[in-house]
């Protein structure tokens, strides 16, 4: 039976109402213990139990290009030394208007269950995280969707800054580029803020590299993939320090280098020239709240993105020569 797909105006709207608290200034928060994610941690969760420490790698296996997100951009912004490995503390928002199925995060945590989420302001998670010993310097606000709550990002960075903290922690948020609540939420000045705060880098994931594609992965209807571009290009406008993710996963590999050579086509014309080399391909794994989800489509899926990401790889050399691929990926200047 095919799986209805997803409102997704209808329902944002609806989560947002449940995920934050404006009079209060209160973000809806995972609360970790006792779920599905939880057993796919490798160190226990932290912050009193709603956040937990990533460990990110640059290198990975089976032909897959490096990822140096978000390592590269937040170590140069922080002045330290180049490494393949960092670790950052992650802070999850409960709510998400897509239902990918590769996602990690068990859909209880994405759905304002009350369960496992709890009313928190910033300044009570960052109390918790100045109480961590040997705490990363980086702190990414993830999801869920967490622009769903564009406040969120906002009001971190002030209180970072009326901290001192603004020059020794570097802020980090994820997007799945699901809506446009940055700039139906926030003031102009606002917006303006964000973007200019002196250590704030941000990465917006496109499910998909086709309508086909997204629609698999996200439930969401396939027109929707067309905004994600659309959404991209406004965070460049809007002077962001903004990367791309993509993921590969597909129900079909139907003239797929056809399909990525347009999909780049789409990132250079529609973003930025330069845009498909500051965006890293993700591997797609199985976790503990996904192999529940999958069926042999998925599975099937799992092996058309190793064909999808050596038809990206090619299209790239093909494209871009040798000395501009081999930059680092905050390089490439877009704004």
């Amino acid at each position: 039976m095919t799986e209805r797909t997803i409102d997704t105006d209808k329902f944002s709207a609806s989560l947002r109402l449940r995920g934050i608290d404006l009079q209060q200034k209160r973000i809806l928060m995972t609360r970790f213990g006792g779920t599905a994610q939880e057993s796919d941690l490798t160190l226990p969760p932290n912050c009193g139990g709603f956040g937990r420490v990533h460990h990110f790698y640059r290198s990975r296996s089976n032909d897959w290009p490096d990822d140096p997100l978000p390592m590269d951009p937040a170590l140069h912004a922080l002045g330290l030394p180049c490494s393949d490995e960092i670790q950052v503390q992650v802070f999850q928002n409960a709510i998400c208007s897509w239902r990918c199925w590769y996602c990690f995060v068990d859909f209880d945590l994405l759905s304002a269950n009350p369960r496992h989420s709890e009313f928190k302001t910033v300044e009570e998670l960052i109390d918790l995280y100045l109480k961590e010993p040997n705490r990363p310097k980086i702190i990414d606000l993830s999801g869920g969707q967490p622009d769903l709550v564009p406040e969120w990002g906002l009001w971190f960075a002030d209180a970072l800054a009326a901290r001192g903290l603004s020059k020794e922690i570097y802020l980090w948020s994820d997007d799945n580029l699901s809506n446009d609540y940055l700039w139906r939420h926030l003031e102009s000045a606002d917006l303006a803020r964000l973007a200019s705060y002196r250590n704030y880098g941000r990465v917006g994931c496109f499910k998909g590299f086709d309508e086909e594609s997204f629609s698999f992965n996200t439930r969401a209807q396939p027109h929707l993939f067309d905004m994600q571009f659309k959404l991209m290009r406004r965070l460049v406008e809007a002077g962001f320090d903004v990367y791309g993710y993509t993921t590969f996963t597909s129900s079909s590999d139907k003239g797929l280098s056809n399909h990525m050579s347009i999909f780049i086509d789409r990132l250079q014309s529609e973003v930025h020239p330069l845009f498909p080399l500051r965006t890293v391909p993700l591997p797609i794994l199985k976790f503990t709240p996904t192999r529940s989800r999958m069926g042999p489509q998925h599975e099937r899926a799992l092996l058309i993105q190793n064909d999808a990401v050596r038809a990206w790889t090619e299209e790239l050399q093909r494209r871009f020569p040798k000395e501009l691929r081999d930059r680092r990926i905050f390089q490439h200047r877009i704004n």
